[in-house]
């Protein structure tokens, strides 16, 4: 009885599986793996460049495949140090950022170019952290700036009176 065997020079092993040298391949390129790096995805062997090429993630700045980490901004992939404040360049990752007409930006830039300044203090006033302003009219307060312009008491829930540029609570109002 004759037996047909595939005589091979090697043996490959890999995660307890046995393969003849040259079925030992990428399934997507078909060439050999051998000892290159290799990626398994659903019980098949990959290449690294083919596995990249077919289900790795590519941020969406650099265009580069993220291969460990990343971030998702607007339903797109990003590389952490890849996701920068359209202002300034600084990385937004781990920190709190504005969006402004699908661009990120840090506090400090949407504060300078975009946001609205507090009548009282000047400085902007942004809506992160849920902050709560005040408006009236063309101008706004943040919430700890809206006081009396005499007396100080805060004037947030509570009726008030303008004079000029001021604004006033009953009592230092009515006694002008």
């Amino acid at each position: 009885m004759l037996r047909n065997s595939i005589k091979c020079s090697r043996k490959m092993e890999f995660k307890g599986s046995s393969w003849h040298e040259s079925c030992f391949v990428c399934q997507y390129c078909r060439q050999l793996l051998g000892t290159k790096p290799l990626i398994t995805k659903d019980n098949k062997n990959y290449c690294v460049p083919c596995f990249e090429k077919q289900f790795a993630h590519h941020c969406y700045s650099c265009k580069k495949v993220i291969t460990s980490g990343g971030m998702t901004y607007h339903h797109q992939p990003w590389h952490k140090e890849c996701f920068l404040c359209a202002g300034c360049k600084t990385q937004l990752s781990g920190q709190r950022f504005i969006s402004k007409d699908e661009y990120p930006y840090c506090e400090d830039c949407f504060g300078k170019l975009y946001a609205k300044k507090c009548a009282a203090c000047k400085k902007p006033i942004t809506a992160l952290g849920g902050a709560k302003f005040i408006s009236f009219e063309e101008r706004q307060w943040h919430g700890e700036c809206f006081n009396c312009a005499k007396c100080s008491v805060s004037l947030v829930g509570l009726g008030f009176l303008t004079q000029q540029d001021d604004i006033l609570c009953h009592k230092c109002g009515s006694a002008t």
